[in-house]
C-alpha cells in the first residue's frame, strides 16, 4: 500500500507518527520486531535512509530498541525512558 504523505512535516516524522500510532495501538507489541526496514520502505515507498530516520526518532522517544542483526523491537513499558529527562 503506497502512502500519499501531505503537509509540511517531513515524511520521516510522518511515517515515526504512524509507527507510533501502531505500537500505541498494540499493533506492534512491547518485546515483539517491527517490521524489517526493507518491509517498511515497500509499504511507504520511501528509501532505506527515510525509513532509518524514522526509526531513529523512536528509539530517541525510547519506543523501540535495535539488536544489531535481528532487527528493531518495541520496547517494554518498564525499560522505557521518559525522553524529556
Amino acid at each position: 500500500m503506497a502512502y500519499e504523505f501531505l503537509g509540511p512535516e517531513p515524511i520521516y516524522r510522518q511515517i515515526a507518527a504512524i509507527l507510533r500510532a501502531r505500537i500505541a495501538d498494540g499493533a506492534y507489541r512491547p518485546g515483539y520486531a517491527i517490521p524489517s526496514t526493507s518491509a517498511l520502505c515497500e509499504e511507504f515507498g520511501v528509501t532505506h535512509r527515510t525509513v532509518r530516520a524514522a526509526t531513529r526518532l523512536l528509539v530517541d522517544e525510547g519506543l523501540l530498541v535495535g539488536a544489531v542483526g535481528r532487527g528493531m523491537f518495541v520496547s517494554r513499558p518498564e525499560d522505557r525512558q521518559d525522553a524529556g529527562e
